[in-house]
């Protein structure tokens, strides 16, 4: 028998198109995605065949997450430590190549017509922490720039 904590997973967003893998997955903590995007980790592209452990399942799933580190790592030049949300705008921008204030705010969880401030506040901060260039706006699309 195999114990493991309802919340292995926690906080994290995970796309899987089978449906044993979306219950184990739920199972222990992660917040599903309807439909494979920008922010959510794609179970499915892991290959993991059961039967699997919640050990190796939560090993695999933080291995593909290492991925956004190495991204980050890449557009900085070096190990950077964002909040999550600002990593996920860079990352998102980062991906898409340019994305409108509606989308990136859904790519982020909020209705795209959200009056929350959130996503502005965020990059705000980025853009006084690596410069004004950092994150452009071209013709209402969101574009990194130069750090």
């Amino acid at each position: 028998m195999f114990y493991y904590s309802a919340n292995m997973l926690n906080g994290i967003k995970i796309y899987s198109s089978d449906e044993i893998w979306r219950q184990i997955l739920s199972d222990l903590g992660a917040t599903l995605c309807d439909a494979p995007d920008a922010t959510c980790l794609d179970f499915d592209a892991l290959d993991i065949s059961l039967p699997a452990t919640p050990l190796a399942i939560k090993t695999a799933v933080m291995r593909a997450m290492d991925g956004n580190i190495r991204i980050l790592t890449h557009i900085f030049g070096h190990a950077v430590s964002l909040p999550h949300i600002q990593a996920q705008i860079v990352i998102l921008l980062y991906r898409s190549g340019g994305m409108t204030s509606g989308d990136l705010r859904t790519a982020l969880g909020y209705s795209p017509n959200a009056t929350t401030h959130t996503v502005d506040t965020a990059i705000y901060q980025l853009r006084r922490t690596f410069g004004r260039d950092f994150i452009q706006n071209e013709n209402g699309v969101y574009k990194l720039g130069r750090v």
